[in-house]
């Protein structure tokens, strides 16, 4: 599936522009996190694949999600089966999958965090520039503060991948900062 493609997949089934937007960061997210552990062009196009595909459902199909891509949409495309087990394994409660592949848990380890560190940058007047990774545990602390993420995943996710969190918020700051 090329980029384009993908775009037009992103665009049919999200109208959202605010899903829209996580999804993308999360592929950006994906794209360079492939990038700094040195995946070649194809691989790290997966992972860009991934990051964006990986809520296709949740606005038309939320009690399905992701289960309903998984089990209708995906199977009429080229997506590769690396990238579906990803998208599989970023909700292992609604699928019961774990994220065991790297794929699968660099995805997982970039979602929460994502939305959450978007929260924390419409705070902040220059929003991912110069952000530190305290400005994001600390708002981590604040339990109303973007309740709706899970605190819990985002510390998985950090240890799925093998990183200090404070190194992966930097990592993903930058990347964020960029867009």
């Amino acid at each position: 599936m090329t980029r384009n493609e993908a775009e037009a997949l992103l665009k049919e089934w999200i109208p959202s522009d605010n899903l829209q937007h996580h999804c993308r960061m999360v592929a950006s997210a994906m794209e360079a996190y492939a990038r700094h552990l040195g995946k070649d062009d194809e691989t790290t196009h997966n992972w860009w694949l991934a990051g964006l595909l990986h809520d296709l459902d949740w606005e038309k199909k939320p009690d399905e999600h992701p289960n309903y891509a998984l089990e209708h949409l995906f199977p009429e495309t080229d997506l590769p089966n690396e990238v579906i087990g990803a998208i599989r394994a970023h909700a292992p409660e609604r699928t019961g999958a774990e994220p065991e592949t790297e794929i699968e848990r660099y995805l997982f380890a970039c979602d929460e965090i994502s939305g959450f560190m978007h929260a924390v940058a419409l705070m902040r007047p220059n929003g991912f520039s110069g952000m530190k990774a305290k400005s994001v545990t600390k708002k981590m602390k604040d339990k109303r503060f973007a309740a709706n993420v899970s605190r819990d995943d985002i510390n998985k996710g950090a240890e799925l991948i093998g990183a200090d969190l404070g190194d992966h918020i930097i990592f993903l700051s930058k990347v964020f900062a960029d867009e």
